[in-house]
């Protein structure tokens, strides 16, 4: 399972997985723009580099999607596909993201709530049995 949205009374809620962090933050980010949109309804016409670097894996996860709102926010661009690179040197996390979507179109994609940003409340990464999990709350 890559992610699942979990119930909540206000905004939307998800608990995503992956073997790595990597695929973590893949996931992680495919469960944000899926509340936006519907993944299958954007084609892969532009791509978008992200660079972030932080002490803290958590701080990098939200940084990360707080990220992809801004760039939905500013150029209107939303994606269905990542490349992620994760580097942890001298005590610090740097992210590599390949990003590819398209501009929102409001005719041909299936549109669905505005995200408006990533909340800290019950924010968390951690790793349990060779597995890494993270629960997201998204502002709508």
């Amino acid at each position: 399972m890559k992610y699942k949205f979990l119930p909540h009374t206000a905004d939307t809620m998800f608990e995503a997985h992956g073997k790595s962090l990597e695929e973590l933050f893949e996931n992680s980010a495919l469960a944000t723009e899926e509340i936006m949109v519907n993944l299958s309804t954007i084609s892969r016409e532009e791509e978008h580099q992200i660079t972030l670097e932080s002490e803290h894996i958590e701080d990098l996860l939200y940084d990360f999607l707080s990220e992809l709102l801004f760039i939905k926010d500013t150029e209107g661009l939303l994606f269905n596909k990542f490349e992620i690179i994760i580097i942890h040197k001298n005590k610090k996390y740097e992210l590599l993201a390949k990003c590819d979507g398209e501009k929102i179109d409001r005719e041909k994609h299936e549109l669905n709530d505005d995200a408006k940003a990533i909340t800290k409340h019950e924010f968390f990464v951690e790793q349990k049995n060779n597995k890494w999990i993270a629960r997201v709350i998204v502002d709508i």
